[in-house]
């Protein structure tokens, strides 16, 4: 069995798509294990047989191994011997290697360092990248480019601000949004084809505890406001800092209010039809925190499309959450249904019953003792 399919059988939710992509939970912990005694370590301190990559942080090898896999649209096995990741049995491991030193060696000569060519740019999703044009006589024509220089397009489109205050107007407005401190969800998620039953725990201003039950025993996601952690039956993984500013933007439960607050640098870019509507791209950008595109409808001004990014020495993860099924409750629209996509895989998640201002145990937002799997 692949890997990253085991990484969802093992947890099936929210807390195994989002550590492992395709390493699973027990080889992440060991290495976690390997680093606590002396703190923070490099990725060729932390891990075993690292040419390359040595000096990069010991939490951003694995983020990087996703969005290699990602690119290429392979399992770990294409590279790594099953369960002996060390081992340099593979040509693929090999060619890996050069090929990371060549887009380095790119980006450093050509464009200061900055992340521009990655493995996505030439792989697409395949294993082995197309050098020649295909030649189709169904093939349509692409639509024509807007160059940024000339700022053709822009014109009319609405400015930040326009689209971020339907946004608030559309939700409930700031008032009804901060009268709520508290809210309970619960209903099912869905995943690779079955569904369990599932709670979402939030509270003011970024504390949220998802806790789902797939057979196996309870799979939990938590973040506190400074603490993260993923855990299923027998383990937990503690977020690294890239992975808890993730959480935090999930977290922030005023964030029609608080986008602004945290974010500095808006840009309105012409966004695509989803589901049959029309919608305005907002990106927003600041530093520390993660990238974001958001796409508002373009008639009700609500949240359909949040994607935010990790950045990895290769290339940035995305992370896309589709939102639907807005309902008023108490007074402020949410979604009561929303799709999270990421490279390893995705879910859908169904509300069928909400609590607002109800008293939440406060030991939920504790992490658990951290524990390696068995």
């Amino acid at each position: 069995m692949k890997c990253s399919q085991k990484s969802w059988l093992i947890g099936l939710t929210v807390a195994i798509a989002a550590l492992c992509g395709g390493y699973g939970l027990r080889a992440f912990a060991q290495g976690e294990a390997r680093a606590a005694a002396g703190g923070p370590k490099t990725a060729e301190q932390q891990f075993k047989n690292i040419r390359v990559l040595k000096e990069i942080p010991a939490e951003q090898l694995i983020p990087t191994m996703q969005f290699i896999a990602g690119s290429l649209g392979v399992e770990c096995e294409f590279c790594h011997v099953e369960k002996q990741m060390e081992k340099d049995d593979k040509k693929e491991k090999q060619t890996a290697r050069k090929m990371i030193a060549m887009e380095l060696a790119i980006n450093k000569s050509h464009f200061e360092g900055e992340l521009e060519v990655t493995c996505y740019t030439c792989h697409r999703g395949s294993a082995h990248p197309v050098g020649v044009p295909v030649l189709s006589a169904d093939a349509t024509k692409a639509a024509a480019h807007d160059h940024d220089e000339a700022g053709a397009g822009q014109a009319k489109l609405p400015g930040p601000d326009q689209i971020l205050d339907k946004y608030l107007t559309a939700v409930g407005g700031a008032e009804a949004l901060k009268k709520i401190k508290t809210r309970v969800q619960k209903g099912t998620i869905d995943a690779m084809g079955m569904q369990y039953p599932i709670e979402v725990y939030s509270e003011a201003p970024e504390k949220r505890v998802s806790i789902s039950h797939p057979k196996g025993g309870a799979s939990v996601t938590g973040f506190n406001g400074e603490a993260g952690w993923l855990s299923i039956p027998g383990g937990v993984h503690r977020m690294t800092p890239t992975e808890r500013e993730g959480a935090r933007v999930d977290a922030e439960f005023h964030f029609p209010v608080s986008v602004r607050e945290v974010y500095k640098e808006f840009k309105v870019v012409r966004g695509e039809e989803l589901d049959g509507h029309a919608t305005y791209q907002v990106e927003a950008n600041s530093p520390g925190r993660p990238p974001l595109r958001l796409y508002f409808d373009q008639q009700t001004g609500l949240l359909l499309r949040l994607v935010r990014y990790t950045v990895t020495p290769l290339g940035k993860n995305p992370v896309q959450i589709d939102y639907g099924d807005f309902r008023e409750t108490d007074g402020v629209k949410i979604p009561y249904r929303w799709a999270l996509t990421r490279i390893s895989g995705s879910f859908t998640i169904r509300i069928e019953q909400v609590q607002e201002n109800v008293p939440i145990d406060e030991s939920l937002f504790e992490p658990p003792a951290e524990r390696p799997p068995q």
